[in-house]
């Protein structure tokens, strides 16, 4: 009875899903083989039948719940928190698939008028215009694309150079800006919301963006921690890693470092899988790939496709676009698009190619690559009069024809996006802080998987995992420093607090605080290597900007630190300055806070300029005018109105402002007595009795009694004379913090508005 039983189950099964009946000696061998698959829990025969005559059995690469499911632990999961947690995995490992829809996508962007010449030359006809130019003066990148890719599948996007590839994938990974493209994308029959893809997706761009200081663990087990929600343990989360290094074969050079120009590394090959591996380390649902296979040899391009194909298998939408593919890696695609100046040539599998081409009437020759013949055949219709256009025309008559088989295959496909996502999230595809998917999709999915402060610890940790594996960037830095420091108290070596000793004093503090800013450009670069990762890092909602913007200050201060304390030290008792412990203390916070201003400035103009060299001139000019406005040159009485505003905006005015008070604060301290009140002068060059004569004589005149000992100048006379007295020491000093945290705010606004990474 139990056997006769099995059999109606699985015949009724196979019934339903198009699957031809099995005998009751091979279901109970499938049976049997079903309870020892892993993962799997005890369950009923039914059940067992429907999972094994739903899919054929095969290798399929574990989810990340699956994974988690094998490694979970009773003490691990005491670590989890009641605002996060892991979904459970469900018993039925299979999801009904994704299907991602994009119709009639078109996108134009303007072309700028060159120099024009008399309208009798430059005059053309309509019909010689180019395919993809209107009469506007705008070039059409996409022209009414259409098409689909599906869960399990990877969808390649063909096409020469100038194609349009990397616009549609662009397109469908929303960085194109909604104002400017024309037409639908859409996951299961809904419009895909910009801030539900970007949780649900990933984009692999064609750079290699990378820390080449990190070994390849490192980097994955970074991408981890930003992905995966703290939640997880740090057991399961290295797991997780381990796991996808021997996804992406990269278990030989787990240890090695990535590598740049001046240190070696990881072969190209496997610097390109371990891009696609940071972007799936939270298993994503739809993965976008610009050209993956670009600059890589035969075999490593293979390499990085079969690792696409794992990951499709293991439930994912893979996207991605490629320029020639071999014959090798055409057997691991499943849909091709063929693009020619913007407009969709064929729509299909490869294996309807030879088919679709033998109906043009131009057949694919035996024994030729058949991407290769068809790139070969659109390039010379692209030479030709008419263009493409009989191309085009034939494959909307050819999707017409094969529309009615593949819109009955995705009406038994598709589940609503709310149902689909519920599965996939249930079963580990994608770890969530949400423990269910309501009807709004983009507030049920978090928009991050961690909270602010943890972001905050780990940029912070990576960033000094980085210094301390490139010690020469602070190295010069601090030898700058420390070169400038010896320099200047060996030209200023114990002044005196003669009248010259004054304008000597006053020349060193100018000097030293500009110095400081100066010091600050170098790092101009530090960022500059950074932006394009953090762009990479940012658009798919990695971390937050404002995250990234708090770990750089915060890692910047211990460096601030120590060459502000080695720059007071060399210099403050060396020089001679007034004021003993107290003195150099505020001496050592000016210096701080000037440093912390120079960074934060500095930061704020990398975040603004692109260039290295360009950011170094900028620099370079703009604090050589806080120079010329401190007050130092000319006195702030003296600068004209319409330039005072400069004034109060230097960053230099008010650091040097706060030394010279520090120093010449004291009124009990007299820096002219007597006869030195004519060393500034032509009568300095007189004998010293002369010198007392003439002081006699002034007094009699002035009537008041000055001798050799008489204090004629201290300190607050010479801040009036400096024009210096309309802040107190402290209140530069706060001023000069606040005008750093304004650039870390000026910093945080130009990543938010120069780092949308979208097409307009």
């Amino acid at each position: 009875m139990y056997r006769e039983r099995v059999s109606q189950l699985t015949n009724q099964t196979n019934n339903k899903q198009g699957v031809l009946p099995m005998s009751n000696a091979d279901s109970m061998s499938q049976l049997s083989s079903a309870s020892d698959t892993p993962f799997l829990g005890p369950r009923t025969a039914a059940m067992e039948l429907q999972e094994l005559t739903r899919k054929p059995i095969h290798h399929v690469t574990p989810t990340l719940g699956e994974l988690l499911q094998r490694v979970g632990d009773a003490q691990t999961d005491s670590d989890a928190t009641p605002d996060h947690h892991v979904l459970e995995v469900s018993n039925n490992p299979t999801s009904s698939p994704f299907v991602l829809a994009f119709n009639n996508l078109t996108y134009s962007v303007k072309i700028p008028r060159k120099v024009t010449v008399p309208a009798c030359f430059r005059r053309r006809r309509e019909h010689e215009l180019p395919e993809n130019m209107m009469e506007n003066n705008t070039k059409v990148l996409l022209n009414d694309v259409s098409g689909e890719a599906r869960e399990g599948e990877i969808l390649a996007v063909l096409g020469a150079s100038g194609s349009g590839k990397s616009t549609l994938i662009d397109a469908l990974a929303d960085r194109i800006h909604k104002e400017s493209l024309k037409g639908t994308v859409t996951l299961n029959g809904e419009i895909l919301e910009s801030k539900l893809l970007k949780v649900i997706s990933a984009y692999v761009m064609q750079d290699d963006l990378l820390f080449p200081m990190l070994t390849v663990e490192e980097t994955l087990m970074f991408s981890a921690e930003f992905r995966l929600p703290r939640s997880l343990s740090t057991s399961k989360k290295k797991a997780r890693v381990q796991q996808l290094i021997d996804q992406l074969g990269l278990r030989n050079a787990a240890k090695t470092v990535i590598g740049d120009e001046g240190h070696r590394g990881v072969s190209g090959g496997e610097r390109r899988r371990v891009s696609i591996g940071i972007d799936i380390i939270h298993d994503p649902i739809v993965l976008f790939l610009d050209e993956p296979t670009s600059g890589l040899d035969s075999t490593s391009a293979f390499m990085v496709v079969k690792v696409l194909q794992r990951i499709a298998q293991s439930g994912s939408i893979v996207i991605m676009s490629i320029h020639q593919p071999s014959y090798r890696i055409l057997n691991l695609l499943d849909r091709l698009v063929f693009l020619s100046k913007g407009q969709t040539v064929f729509n299909g599998s490869p294996t309807s190619l030879p088919q679709f081409f033998e109906e043009f009437n131009h057949p694919v020759p035996e024994n030729e690559n058949r991407t290769e013949f068809a790139l070969d055949l659109i390039r010379e219709l692209e030479g030709s009069p008419g263009g493409t256009k009989s191309l085009v025309d034939f494959n909307r008559s050819w999707r017409i024809k094969t529309q009615r088989k593949q819109s009955l295959k995705n009406r038994a496909a598709n589940l609503s996006l709310k149902d689909a996502i519920s599965a996939s999230i249930s079963r580990g595809k994608l770890v969530s802080g949400a423990t269910n998917v309501d009807s709004n999709l983009s507030t049920s999915v978090p928009t991050f998987a961690n909270p602010f402060w943890i972001e905050v610890a780990v940029i912070a940790k990576r960033s000094s995992l980085n210094s301390r594996r490139m010690p020469e960037l602070f190295g010069m830095r601090l030898g700058a420093v420390v070169v400038t420091g010896i320099i200047l108290a060996t030209m200023f070596w114990h002044l005196d607090n003669s009248p010259k000793g004054i304008q000597e004093r006053i020349g060193f503090f100018a000097f030293a605080m500009s110095t400081t800013f100066y010091t600050c450009a170098e790092a101009i670069p530090v960022f500059l290597m950074e932006r394009y990762i953090f762009m990479r890092e940012t658009a798919y909602n990695a971390y937050r900007r404002s995250s990234y913007v708090l770990s750089h200050a915060l890692s910047s201060i211990p460096s601030i630190l120590l060459l502000s304390l080695t720059f007071s030290a060399i210099t403050y008792y060396a020089v001679g300055l007034a004021g003993g412990f107290h003195g150099f203390f505020f001496f050592f916070l000016i210096v701080t806070a000037s440093f912390w201003a120079g960074s934060s400035f500095v930061t704020f103009l990398s975040g603004v300029v692109s260039h290295v060299m360009l950011g170094y001139t900028v620099v370079v000019a703009i604090l050589a005018y806080f120079l010329l406005f401190s007050g130092f040159f000319i006195t702030r009485d003296r600068i004209p109105a319409y330039w005072i505003w400069f004034h109060y905006l230097s960053l230099v005015k008010y650091p040097y402002q706060g030394v010279l008070q520090n120093e010449f604060g004291d009124p009990s301290k007299c820096f002219v007595r007597g006869v030195q009140i004519f060393d500034n002068s032509p009568l300095g060059v007189f004998p010293e009795a002369t010198k007392l004569q003439l002081l006699k004589t002034m007094s009699k005149t002035l009537g008041m009694n000055i001798t050799n000992a008489t204090c004629l100048t201290n300190g607050p006379d010479i801040l009036q004379t400096q024009a210096v007295t309309d802040l107190s020491k402290w209140n530069c000093l706060w001023v000069t913090v606040g005008l750093g945290f304004l650039f870390r705010f000026l910093f945080y606004v130009s990543l938010s508005v120069g780092s949308k990474n979208k097409r307009r």
